[in-house]
């Protein structure tokens, strides 16, 4: 598809969507909500794996997910990398484990709670969702990630086929 410009809107069936904002009365007509910036902060190289694995999938901008070891640095110098890169605006801190150094920087770097979240225990899952629904409001997008987040861990019972909730008959 050559030549085609992606819209800021969604498209489900044959109705487009245009995404919707809160408070919108507050705003000027120059004020644009900003996207949710995600940064990932594991131990090792998995945040690395993810957000590449994201990337391939989604496609999402450069700047949707920052990927963040703490691989060689010292406590203080990647609570000093989290909060820098975190910036101004709205942002999502996701981690692998809820309590280690990437869980300790996550939390000091949001010791001020307006416009930064901490999510722990991140999968796959969660991060497409957040790259899809980013211009979502910083509260309700944290609470859909991690809703869905939950969903996306299951079990597979042994000696039954699914397919999603179904099951898949023999034939």
């Amino acid at each position: 598809m050559r030549g085609w410009t992606r819209l800021p809107s969604l498209i489900v069936g044959c109705e487009r969507r245009w995404p919707r904002w809160r408070n919108t009365s507050r705003r000027t007509m120059n004020e644009v909500p900003r996207n949710v910036r995600g940064i990932v902060v594991t131990h090792g190289s998995m945040c690395f794996g993810m957000v590449d694995a994201v990337r391939s999938i989604a496609g999402p901008p450069a700047d949707a997910l920052i990927p963040i070891s703490n691989e060689g640095k010292g406590p203080e110098e990647l609570l000093h990398l989290v909060s820098e890169l975190t910036g101004e605006g709205p942002s999502v801190i996701f981690t692998d484990l809820h309590t280690g150094s990437c869980a300790l920087a996550a939390r000091l770097a949001c010791r001020d709670p307006e416009g930064r979240r901490v999510v722990f225990g991140t999968n796959l899952a969660m991060l497409l969702d957040f790259v899809f629904h980013r211009h979502l409001p910083l509260d309700e997008l944290v609470e859909r990630v991690v809703n869905l987040g939950r969903a996306a861990v299951r079990a597979f019972e042994s000696g039954e086929e699914r397919v999603g909730n179904r099951p898949v008959s023999g034939g």
